[in-house]
């Protein structure tokens, strides 16, 4: 009973305690509550679905990147590729189109083809001169028996007086000179046209070079554009000559070219060899400050040294010797009682090294080094080897060939063009290069005698063209095909060829004087040549070219 009782009341007091009525405000936020975390969780997952949305274009967008990185590394791929086979086709067309250019100027300076048979045919050089009538081969016979043949009989006996003179004359130019102090002359050496057998034109004169040398214990250093170090475009064909002491720069020392200290010494040169001052160059014919051989300065030492000479030998002669010309120093006249005189030009030369080239302080009447930079540069002259070559070459071709007489009738045609028309930058040195180019490229055969017409129109082509492309290249400066036979220094081989042209290109007025003096030559030529004709018959023209030298 009593537990009874105690369930009843238990029950009682608990529905009481948990009846709604008790604790109203606390039971009242129930809902309120409930709809603020709902609300929450709205935003919460508003806020996830954003968020969702923003990864989700971040990693659209790094997708979109990577493609586009992709499709990029494949683009530059494809150009490199493609660089590389565009980099080849360019290389391989560079290789073929050098390789025809060279092949073109090795054509057009060496593989000159006849043009068929005889030629009798031609009267037309070429497009520019249409109407030019070339003479035949009877009357250039003719011209050549009349015009040239009568007067270069005497030629070999003012040779041989010259050079006997010259000789006298240098022999006592030694003995006034001081041994230890002035320049030791050489022997000359018969260079140009009257050494080679082929100067028309009177008054004839004979150029003689002279080769020099310092005194003990100096000696020449050469250097020249094509040794190694940089020449300007304008000074190729040129070098300079540095006056050394024999033992100086011998053994590669370098105490001259860097300042050594106070307290150091060089074992191999001593302190008093190693200063020089400049009066002493300037004794050794040096330009002033410097150690390189004035052109100048020489020509000046060489007219006082032959005057000095003269006055010692004079009383042997009965004629006197004067200098004939003021912008050729070395150009000398002998003059006879009787009136007459005899020209020859005596020219103070440096040897290159062990051979036969030379450097040259001037050249007597000619353009070829009119524009010389300085003083202290020399042009270098092949003259010795050309008159070797023409002579090698001469064996080998037919008895009584043409080679000079074409080189002789349009060397005379030149010079009456001049006498006409005043000088022109075109000069028999430019002729001759272009026999020596035709020598080279024709086989012996082509110049037999009867062949002289073909010859000359060769040359005049030849000629033509090098005007036209404004290019005529030296004969031996760069050439490969020099007969080993000569000697030639293989260092003026392996140089770049030398454009006799170039200093034309830039001077307008000179190149059109040259071109108008060719054109105006080709269209005098047959009234040239018919002016100094004697017509006779082709029977007897055969004979004089039998006599021919």
């Amino acid at each position: 009973m009593p537990v009874g009782l105690f369930r009843v009341c238990l029950l009682v007091i608990t529905a009481i305690v948990n009846h709604p009525l008790f604790f109203p405000k606390e039971n009242g936020t129930v809902p309120e509550n409930t709809e603020e975390i709902i609300q929450k969780m709205k935003e919460r997952e508003e806020s996830l679905r954003l968020e969702q949305l923003r990864l989700e274009q971040e990693i659209a967008d790094q997708e979109a990147t990577q493609k586009a990185l992709e499709k990029a590394a494949v683009v530059v791929e494809e150009s490199k590729e493609e660089k590389v086979r565009w980099d080849m086709w360019t290389a391989l067309s560079m290789v073929i189109f050098l390789l025809i250019e060279l092949w073109r100027q090795d054509f057009q300076e060496g593989n000159w083809q006849d043009t068929g048979g005889e030629e009798d045919d031609m009267a037309v050089l070429g497009k520019a001169f249409k109407g030019v009538a070339f003479p035949d081969k009877a009357v250039l016979a003719s011209f050549y028996e009349k015009r040239i043949l009568g007067t270069t009989g005497d030629m070999a006996r003012m040779r041989e007086m010259v050079e006997g003179f010259a000789d006298d004359l240098l022999e006592a130019l030694r003995s006034v000179c001081n041994r230890d102090a002035d320049m030791e002359v050489e022997d000359c050496v018969g260079v140009g046209s009257m050494y080679e057998n082929w100067r028309v034109r009177k008054p004839f004169v004979c150029d003689l070079i002279v080769p020099f040398a310092p005194p003990e214990p100096y000696c020449f250093r050469c250097q020249t554009w094509c040794s190694g170090d940089s020449f300007p475009p304008d000074e190729q064909g040129y070098g300079t000559i540095k006056v050394c002491r024999a033992d100086e720069d011998a053994t590669g020392c370098i105490c001259d070219k860097t300042k050594l200290g106070e307290d150091m010494l060089c074992l191999l040169h001593s302190q008093v060899s190693s200063t020089r001052p400049s009066s002493e160059m300037e004794d050794l014919l040096c330009f002033k400050n410097t150690q390189y051989l004035d052109a100048d300065q020489v020509m000046k030492w060489f007219q006082i040294a032959v005057t000095k000479a003269w006055n010692r030998i004079s009383h042997k002669y009965e004629f006197d010797l004067s200098f004939s010309l003021l912008d050729s120093p070395g150009a000398l006249k002998i003059k006879f009682k009787s009136g007459k005189s005899i020209a020859f030009n005596l020219t103070p030369v440096v040897q290159y090294e062990n051979s036969d080239v030379y450097f040259i302080s001037h050249f007597p009447r000619s353009s070829l080094a009119a524009d010389i930079p300085s003083s202290t540069h020399w042009f270098l002259t092949f003259s010795v080897y050309e008159r070797r070559f023409i002579q090698l070459v001469s064996k080998t071709l037919p008895a009584n060939a043409c080679h000079v007489s074409c080189l002789q009738i349009l060397s005379f045609l030149h010079g009456k063009q001049c006498s006409l028309t005043g000088p022109s930058g075109l000069t028999n040195y430019h002729l001759k290069t272009v026999l020596l180019h035709l020598l080279q490229a024709r086989p012996s055969q082509d110049w037999a005698p009867e062949k002289l017409e073909a010859r000359l129109q060769d040359m005049l082509k030849f000629l033509e063209k090098c005007l036209h492309e404004k290019k005529l290249y030296h004969f031996f400066i760069g050439n490969g095909k020099v007969p080993a036979e000569l000697g030639f220094p293989i260092i003026f081989q392996r140089a770049e060829p030398l454009n006799l042209f170039r200093p034309f290109v830039l001077r307008r007025d000179i190149y059109g004087k040259m071109v108008d003096t060719f054109h105006e030559m080709l269209r005098n030529m047959s009234a040239l040549i018919n002016e100094y004709t004697v017509h006779i018959p082709l029977a007897h023209t055969n004979g004089i070219r039998k006599e021919r030298l």
